[in-house]
């Protein structure tokens, strides 16, 4: 916030939030989503060792609705199993469109995703979510 006042003078009077939309700068929430997404692309096509990464359990696309690399919902005993990597980006990943996963390389996923994404308000609130990531929506 201060170096965005420093930077520009003419942003002093505008509240954080227009500070970002002004100087097109997103939020670090949404770039900790982005990379969380960056991160279960690499992880599903095996663009990382798979000796080091994690392993999904992933529903086969003939019987559900959804992107071709849907999560399934693990079971959870314990808090920090819920809060994990794996189940904290299920939701947000299994509401991806088959056009951003099906992306070729981590490039294009990006790009995709910068695409589907461009209009979501947490792009420049902070205390904003994801639209269209429930249970039943798939349309981002």
């Amino acid at each position: 916030m201060r170096a965005t006042i420093e930077l520009l003078s003419n942003t002093k009077n505008l509240s954080y939030k227009e500070r970002l939309t002004m100087l097109n700068i997103p939020t670090l929430k949404y770039w900790r989503l982005r990379g969380d997404m960056i991160e279960m692309y690499k992880i599903i096509t095996n663009k990382q060792d798979s000796d080091v990464t994690l392993k999904f359990n992933i529903i086969p696309a003939a019987i559900t609705r959804g992107n071709i690399f849907k999560r399934r919902q693990d079971h959870v005993r314990y808090d920090f199993r819920e809060f994990s990597f794996p189940n904290r980006v299920r939701t947000l990943w299994n509401s991806l469109p088959d056009t951003v996963v099906k992306a070729e390389s981590v490039n294009s996923f990006k790009g995709r995703l910068n695409r589907v994404w461009n209009d979501q308000q947490v792009k420049y609130n902070q205390k904003a979510d994801i639209k269209g990531t429930g249970s039943r929506s798939n349309v981002v």
